[in-house]
């Protein structure tokens, strides 16, 4: 097996209503970090515990480091697998302080690439912690508290469950930043779950978008957000609309209300065909000078963007993003222009 770790043609199952089936995905080298990705009750958190040995699977195999961890006929016992799993829920034994639950973590493996303890405990701001019980803590604390424990085992293999799901938003884009630089720093392969994409984008070198109990594209975050595969990935963001389109050349498509729309054709399409294009709300540009304007019907303000929803027929609202330092802000029922000729880098038509 040429990858560091893979899952080959796996059925996850945690009940007869609840499989995934044929599931295939990677990680290339070791210490590389890919994320599965999907909303909630999709089965993310059933294939971690068939990764980490808590359960069996159906058809298919695990591979690690150039062994079969699981099949149809070969299980190997969690313990001997040297994966740690480190769950969204609190896990920290309730008997111990936080510091000796952290030093379990340190007693379970011996090797030359040791992580550091202290380094940990201020990389995930828990000095103020250390002495105090589980039940004396938050559960962002103590998810965090799990999560070094888990790290500091230094597993061939880390499995975190939504790590920073009940961490305050203020802090948790600095504990992603932290968590990332230890994991490539010790090159610990790891597999990061979340509904978030923003998070599974950030981690992932590779990530696995999961819909509807089946895996719907497994690449590179920016190939899955910029060249879906299907409709279903595309409309997983919620950031676009599919407009219907007729295509008139080799980089050109006609809208009845956009006029033409010129770029790059990620598949190949056949002149005079009706397609649906999608359109993200990035790639349009906004023109007061324009003469192509469209009434505004809702907006939506995200900090630094604003994104307007222009009304351009009864069935179809077009989305665009507009810095919000813009010189002149629109408000509902105002007149929005869009910039001409519209030229969109990728044409992602089904």
């Amino acid at each position: 097996m040429k990858n560091y770790f893979e899952v080959k043609d796996v059925t996850f199952s945690s009940s007869k209503e609840h499989e995934l089936v044929n599931v295939n995905f990677y990680i290339k080298d070791q210490g590389d970090i890919i994320s599965i990705l999907g909303p909630s009750g999709v089965g993310k958190t059933t294939i971690l515990r068939a990764i980490a040995g808590l359960d069996k699977i159906k058809k298919g195999e695990i591979w690690l480091n150039k062994n079969i961890i699981s099949s149809e006929n070969i299980f190997l016992e969690p313990e001997k697998r040297e994966i740690a799993l480190s769950f969204q829920e609190n896990t920290l034994f309730p008997h111990y302080n936080v510091l000796d639950n952290l030093k379990l973590g340190e007693k379970r493996k011996d090797n030359y690439n040791k992580i550091s303890l202290d380094d940990c405990i201020e990389k995930f701001f828990l000095k103020e912690i250390l002495n105090k019980y589980p039940h004396e803590i938050s559960s962002g604390e103590a998810q965090r508290a799990s999560l070094t424990r888990s790290l500091l085992s230094n597993p061939k293999l880390l499995l975190l469950d939504e790590p920073f799901s009940n961490v305050d938003i203020g802090l948790k884009e600095k504990l992603q930043v932290n968590l990332k630089n230890i994991l490539q720093r010790y090159k610990i392969s790891s597999i990061v779950v979340t509904h978030n994409y923003e998070e599974a984008f950030y981690f992932g070198g590779m990530c696995c978008l999961f819909s509807k109990k089946k895996l719907i594209q497994f690449d590179n975050p920016y190939k899955i957000y910029h060249f879906p595969q299907s409709t279903e990935v595309a409309n997983f963001f919620n950031k676009g609309i599919f407009i219907s389109a007729k295509v008139i050349s080799h980089n050109e498509l006609q809208h009845k209300k956009l006029g033409k729309i010129k770029g790059n054709f990620i598949n190949k399409h056949a002149i005079g065909k009706t397609v649906k294009l999608l359109i993200q709300a990035e790639d349009l540009v906004h023109s007061d000078k324009s003469d192509l304007k469209f009434k505004v019907v809702d907006k939506r303000f995200l900090g630094t963007n604003f994104i307007y929803f222009l009304k351009i027929s009864n069935k179809e609202t077009l989305p665009i993003l507009v810095h919000s330092h813009h010189t002149h802000q629109h408000n509902v029922n105002d007149f929005f222009g869009i910039k001409t000729p519209i030229y969109i880098k990728h044409l992602v038509c089904f």
